[in-house]
């Protein structure tokens, strides 16, 4: 198999800092590409993507530095900001740097989303995800506690960013312009943003219970994750786009089997 990047390639890579995003920006910095690491802090570019400030921030910082070639949208923020970083931030960094983007000879897009996103979401949030209506979707998920605080947020957020890839991926604005764009949803891996299911045995356990990994073990591995990204990322990715990829162990089949084919 070729490599799956190229020397002289570049990548936009936010939430460079730490867990995935790190150990993708790592893998693609040995094999020879130019990494522009975006996150809160310890990066190239620094900005907020859980406001809008922030997100323009980082378009324009990135902007600044000239051509790119792929842009991996892997920032999913704490245990706060979560709707904001993992929908808003997301969708905003790829569309904002969608123009730049589109000049490469081999552009390329990938968003990570999660398995939280097979939980049922309440659709009103998600309407206002897709139309983009920030203050309306965090004025529901504050008036609702029964949406699951945090940790459903984030789960909504995950749904809403499989739902917008699969909603322009084959448009004239991506799939048309020769991008390719793709989201890939890890299953529990072994990150900082993770921390708080190991924090004791008996979360640990819920967890895996609950999402199962039976291929390659609970939790999975950054780098993992990182490979697949790096294949749809690169130039030899020629013919995949608008999927969501379960990079996950095995869970997603687990939990939902063959409902899709039924």
């Amino acid at each position: 198999m070729t490599d799956t990047t190229v020397p002289g390639r570049t990548y936009v890579v936010t939430g460079s800092a730490s867990g995935i995003g790190a150990a993708t920006a790592t893998m693609l910095r040995e094999r020879g590409a130019e990494v522009i690491g975006c996150d809160l802090h310890e990066a190239d570019v620094q900005a907020d993507l859980s406001t809008p400030e922030g997100r323009q921030s980082l378009v324009d910082q990135v902007t600044a530095r000239g051509p790119i070639d792929a842009v991996l949208a892997i920032a999913g923020g704490g245990r706060t900001g979560l709707l904001e970083t993992n929908y808003f931030g997301a969708v905003a960094t790829l569309e904002g740097l969608r123009p730049l983007l589109a000049q490469s000879a081999a552009p390329r897009a990938v968003v990570v989303s999660s398995t939280s996103s097979l939980a049922p979401a309440d659709e009103r949030v998600m309407r206002a995800c897709l139309d983009g209506d920030e203050a309306a979707a965090l004025a529901y998920l504050d008036a609702d506690p029964s949406l699951g605080g945090p940790t459903g947020a984030y789960g909504i957020a995950k749904r809403a960013l499989n739902r917008w890839v699969r909603t322009v991926a084959a448009t004239p604005r991506w799939a048309g312009a020769g991008i390719a764009l793709n989201a890939v949803a890890p299953g529990v891996v072994d990150t900082p943003a993770a921390a708080w299911i190991f924090a004791n045995e008996e979360t640990r356990t819920a967890v895996e219970a609950s999402a199962p990994q039976p291929y390659g073990g609970f939790p999975g591995h950054p780098e993992w994750v990182g490979e697949l990204i790096c294949w749809l990322a690169g130039a030899d990715n020629r013919f995949v786009t608008g999927q969501i990829i379960f990079a996950d162990g095995g869970s997603e089949t687990a939990l939902i089997g063959d409902l899709h084919w039924r």
